[in-house]
């Protein structure tokens, strides 16, 4: 008789349990087999891949101890994230609790509804053992109302069933938390794209939730985007995917992993079956399909085509790099692009779109003071710590790169006669840095490496666009750069509506200005980002941005009006010159009517 076959042990070994639902606690137990005998080093990370931001995720560690043998051993905390263990024999255990109450797509929420976990919010490093195998054991809460929940991760099962509780296992730490856990009672679907499983769970209320429509779409997106970067074999780079969704009643965001996104929307956005639509979605649902696109799209741009200093992560300080233009701004230059070629929208509708992305970007003042390569430079500091002067001082690698993407790919299309496009540089990355990255951590991708293959994959001398546009503040020549293509954009501002060109925020006194942009009427008059706007020429205002055009709506360009306003306790008059509207009223169209662009379909030579 055959002995029954025994899985071996990983040698770092972690078991989780939602402990305290409404404490919002998760208990902690790691297992290292052989730990170092100097004294073993723990850290958990400072930051989450995709999210360049210091986060301090140790900051919410409750307590920890260490034992060996039943005994307790000391542990030393060496600095904000970082503790050593004293020497000892023999494995090591370290217990400790993570307070859980972070509802995004970043960290850990935990409560009697569902809980979510990243790894980099739970799992503490094991110094000097990355490399070695890990396994988790997630263990299901206590409480009697989660009888019922599932897990979703798309982590591997090593003794758990798919969606159960149990142990999963991952070949290394890097691994290990590249793969968000959510456990609940979620809604939950499966579609294959090209022959891979794709899950799609949804946590939260939504009432007849039309998750068919959901699966054709997504089964849609997926399928064009695994042909696109594999358009001979159609094969993805991974063995299944999950979409994991928390719907709730105002959100938005995403965050990608290798085989897995997890992500934040309003559930009015997601589809419901008591109002079906035929045709194209409406706007709340193409919001989210944009963003199911962007992050998916990112399984290959960043999670395996990656910048040379994130090949490997240092999870612990700023990796900075000046290619997030091309990584998150070329992604989000794609995911509209993918939803055309995927037949989700029109022509017309994608037009809308990018015509939307040029006005934002020409809105600002600060897009001439910051180029995309720093604004990559100095996501950490800045455009992840955007504060209300943040429109008159930098500008976004999201939204200027994706109009960078579509510069070069109107450049080298036209420029080549239409046998090249942007497609090609894509795929070239892919094949290059992106495709063998993974099971071992691959090379990335240096900004010299990148600027050389645009040139060698278009045979063309594309210096100068770098020099103004990715490394200069430049605005894109965009109008001249569609003409070949028949495509007219034209900003169709009046200026003839009055404006203070600022933001507003609600306030129980007024009107909170969010921000003041420079040059407007109202910075010009001497008005400041947080003031309390209470009265417009003797009359009141209510903070409602409708009030306040009404109110200025009786005046015209030019006209002088008194404004009233608190700064902070301080009642202040201002003598403002109503200026006219400077936002940009860009559209996009077919300069001959009925004509279809080349511009949204493959190029027939890639």
């Amino acid at each position: 008789m055959k002995k029954p076959s025994q899985k071996k042990q990983s040698a770092i070994q972690y078991t989780i349990v939602p402990s305290d639902l409404a404490g919002h606690l998760f208990s902690v137990t790691l297992t290292v087999a052989n730990p170092d005998p100097d004294g073993q080093t723990f850290a958990l990370p400072a930051w989450i891949p995709g999210s360049y931001m210091i986060r301090e995720f140790a900051r919410n560690i409750v307590r920890i101890r260490a034992e060996s043998a039943g005994s307790a051993v000391a542990l030393t905390k060496l600095d904000k994230h970082t503790w050593r263990a004293a020497p000892g024999a023999g494995s090591l255990v370290l217990h400790y609790e993570v307070y859980a109450w972070d509802l995004s797509v970043r960290a850990a929420h935990l409560d009697q509804t569902h809980g979510f976990f990243n790894g980099t919010s739970v799992f503490l490093r094991v110094v000097g053992q990355e490399a070695t195998a890990h396994s988790v054991d997630i263990q299901r809460p206590g409480n009697a109302a989660a009888k019922t929940w599932r897990v979703a991760t798309s982590m591997k099962e090593v003794g758990a069933k798919r969606y159960g509780f149990g142990t999963y296992g991952a070949a290394n730490y890097d691994e290990l938390i590249d793969h968000p856990v959510e456990m609940g009672d979620f809604q939950l679907a499966t579609f294959e794209a090209h022959g891979i499983p794709h899950d799609i769970v949804i946590t939260g209320r939504v009432p007849n939730l039309d998750m068919a429509r959901l699966q054709a779409d997504l089964k849609a997106i997926c399928e064009t985007q695994i042909a696109f970067f594999e358009p001979l074999t159609r094969r993805a780079p991974l063995e299944r995917y999950v979409f994991m969704t928390m719907a709730v009643g105002d959100g938005y965001g995403g965050l990608e992993h290798r085989a897995s996104t997890a992500l934040i929307c309003a559930r009015a956005d997601l589809p419901s079956t008591a109002n079906q639509k035929s045709g194209e979605p409406g706007d709340g649902y193409l919001q989210f399909l944009g963003l199911c696109s962007h992050e998916y799209f990112h399984t290959w741009n960043v999670k395996r085509i990656k910048p040379a200093v994130f090949a490997p992560y240092d999870l612990q300080v700023e990796n900075y790099t000046p290619l997030l233009w091309l990584f998150e701004g070329f992604t989000s230059y794609y995911d509209d692009l993918m939803l055309v070629r995927a037949g989700i929208i029109g022509e017309t509708t994608y037009f809308k779109l990018q015509a939307k992305t040029v006005g934002g970007v020409l809105r600002g003042s600060g897009r001439t003071k910051q180029s995309v390569a720093d604004s990559s430079f100095d996501a950490w500091s800045k455009y992840y710590r955007q504060d209300e002067n943040s429109p008159n001082a930098i500008i976004s690698y999201y939204t200027k790169g994706s109009l960078i993407a579509l510069a070069f790919d109107l450049t080298i299309r036209a420029k080549t006669g239409g046998a090249k496009s942007l497609d090609d540089v894509m795929l070239a990355l892919w094949d290059r840095y992106g495709r063998d990255f993974y099971p071992s951590v691959g090379r990335g991708v240096t900004e010299q490496e990148v600027e050389a293959l645009f040139d060698e994959v278009s045979g063309l001398k594309l210096k100068p666009l770098f020099d103004r546009y990715v490394r200069g503040v430049e605005d894109l020549p965009l109008a001249k750069l569609y003409a070949p293509f028949g495509v007219k954009l034209v900003d169709e501002r009046k200026g003839s509506k009055v404006s203070l060109d600022i933001g507003i925020g609600r306030d129980p006194l007024g009107a909170k200005l969010t921000q003041v942009h420079e040059g407007g009427a109202a910075h010009l008059a001497g008005l400041s980002a947080l003031d309390v706007v209470i009265a417009i020429d003797g009359l009141r205002v209510n903070g409602n941005p409708s009030n306040v055009d009404a109110l200025l709506a009786r005046y015209r360009v030019g006209d002088r009006v008194p404004v009233h306003a608190f700064r902070r306790d301080e009642l202040m008059a201002f003598d403002v010159t109503l200026q006219g509207d400077r936002v940009p009223g860009i559209t996009l169209s077919q300069a001959v009517a009925g004509r279809k662009s080349a511009l949204l379909k493959r190029p027939s030579a890639v």
